[in-house]
């Protein structure tokens, strides 16, 4: 199997925008960098001090509106745009008070405020403690999208790396085995459970299709995408091949 590295993604804070790359510098056994760098804790949220599980923050599963937004990372500062709040920037290290400012009005009212940003060095704030990088396949998109009837946006899955030339679902075949893209080698672990916040729009914030039913309905899962450990690092770009080794 060969196939092109399609896409590069990053969101530089949990739930809260996407940005897409033209190349990256991928580290043996860390997430892409700057994914997940920060996230957003809730005034009921536990003591973080290291990874911490995802009921503990501000999240598209509870606020679909926050799947709306867009970021730009640049030498620390971070760029928002949201097609009701506008554009803001920021630096989340020290100026996380303005970022929860700009959120708030996206955030549904009787759950739990934003109260603070959160980083932790060297660990993403994803939704699990793995360094993971996400690998999804552009041919399942337009599989699922031709099943339900509309074009589904590759934000909706908050994928790292997109893969293009295989076939629907083929990378579900490939877990255990051992991608080479550009100069980076990176090991498929396993599949990627959905939640509701696939359901959202990215481009509008509101909750117009039903991904889990139509996965559930054709495939008898929630399942989209896959997670890999990165086993050597190397810089990768946009055109990459992708091959099986």
């Amino acid at each position: 199997m060969t196939g092109l590295l399609a896409h590069i993604c990053r969101h530089p804070v949990k739930s809260i925008g996407y940005e897409e790359l033209e190349g990256a510098l991928l580290e043996q056994g860390r997430a892409l960098p700057h994914d997940r760098h920060w996230a957003i804790a809730h005034e009921a949220a536990e003591t973080i001090e290291g990874w911490a599980p995802k009921m503990n923050f501000v999240r598209g599963v509870a606020g679909p509106e926050l799947m709306a937004i867009r970021a730009q990372l640049s030498r620390g500062h971070l760029t928002l745009h949201h097609p009701r709040q506008g554009d803001i920037t920021l630096c989340p290290d020290t100026e996380g008070a303005r970022l929860i400012d700009w959120i708030r009005p996206l955030w549904p009212e009787g759950r739990p405020a934003p109260a603070r940003v959160v980083h932790v060095p060297g660990q993403a704030l994803s939704d699990v403690p793995e360094p993971y990088v996400a690998v999804l396949n552009l041919a399942s998109n337009r599989a699922l999208s031709a099943r339900m009837g509309q074009d589904l946006s590759i934000h909706r899955w908050r994928g790292n790396l997109w893969l293009e030339g295989l076939e629907p679902w083929q990378e579900f075949d490939l877990i255990g085995q051992r991608l080479k893209l550009g100069e980076a080698v990176l090991r498929i672990v396993r599949p990627i459970t959905r939640c509701k916040a696939t359901m959202a729009n990215p481009e509008t914030g509101a909750v117009d299709a039903d991904t889990l039913g139509a996965l559930r309905a054709g495939y008898g899962h929630q399942d989209f995408g896959t997670y890999a450990l990165v086993e050597q690092g190397g810089s990768i770009s946009l055109g990459d091949r992708v091959e099986v080794l």
